[in-house]
């Protein structure tokens, strides 16, 4: 029996990287799983279904109302309820390493955009599912970057800032609807993404993870038991809360 066993619960940025391990972990875990992104998601459903779990597939940008719409009722028409969210989406891994002075501002709106627009417009959505439902879990991705003041990625850290912010504002409002907000702070994660883009060094890794007190690299596959806690009826009394996932590179 699963920790999540019939609860639905939608998962954005999913289709790849740490949004992946999250939605197949959730579906070890018993839960009807839909897979958010705006790449396709087909690959990844095919798989958790072969593995005798439940998972849907919707391509949706999370900075689009109307696309958001479509998904939330799509969700609601296939399972019948929304108990959870990830807002796990944001841009960061083809984010080039710069001094703040250097960012683009276009590339700084788009990371507003996306990272903090986007689980604003997201939460705001499935929200209204939930108070319905009286019920609901929503867990919102943001950084130990915020912590340590992380240098040459200013407009990433910031967004990941405001996310501290925008959960515990929102947990404030949704409490009195038995609604729990959460945020999950991750330590740099070996993710597809930040292989693959070669954004840090291999000695920027070794430094990293000579801060820790755990002192191994940090797999997307680490982040899965304090997902599926915040999700799961165990946390039913903690709201408001940032939960740092990094191997104690930060004790917060």
């Amino acid at each position: 029996m699963g920790q999540l066993d019939g609860k639905t619960v939608i998962v954005t940025g999913a289709a790849q990287g740490i949004g992946a391990a999250y939605a197949r972990g959730l579906a070890e875990e018993g839960a009807n799983v839909v897979i958010n992104d705006v790449l396709d998601p087909s690959p990844l459903v095919d798989e958790i279904t072969a593995n005798g779990g439940v998972a849907t597939g919707i391509i949706a940008d999370v900075t689009n109302d109307s696309q958001i719409a479509d998904m939330v009722s799509q969700t609601v028409d296939t399972y019948g309820r929304i108990d959870g969210l990830i807002n796990n989406a944001a841009l960061f891994g083809k984010l080039a390493r710069r001094r703040f002075e250097e960012i683009d501002i276009d590339e700084f709106d788009a990371v507003m955009r996306v990272n903090i627009r986007g689980v604003w417009q997201v939460s705001r959505a499935v929200v209204a599912v939930m108070r319905k439902q009286e019920y609901g879990k929503i867990v919102n991705i943001t950084s130990g970057t915020v912590f340590k003041g992380t240098p040459m990625q200013l407009h990433y850290v910031t967004s990941k800032g405001a996310i501290i912010a925008l959960s515990r504002a929102m947990a404030r409002e949704v409490g009195g609807d038995n609604i729990c907000i959460n945020a999950i702070a991750p330590g740099l994660t070996q993710s597809e993404a930040v292989l693959n883009e070669g954004q840090f060094s291999q000695e920027h890794f070794d430094a990293n993870i000579g801060g820790r007190c755990i002192k191994r690299p940090e797999e997307p596959e680490d982040l899965i038991g304090t997902a599926v806690f915040l999700l799961s009826e165990d946390s039913d009394f903690i709201t408001g809360q940032v939960l740092c996932v990094d191997g104690g590179s930060v004790t917060h």
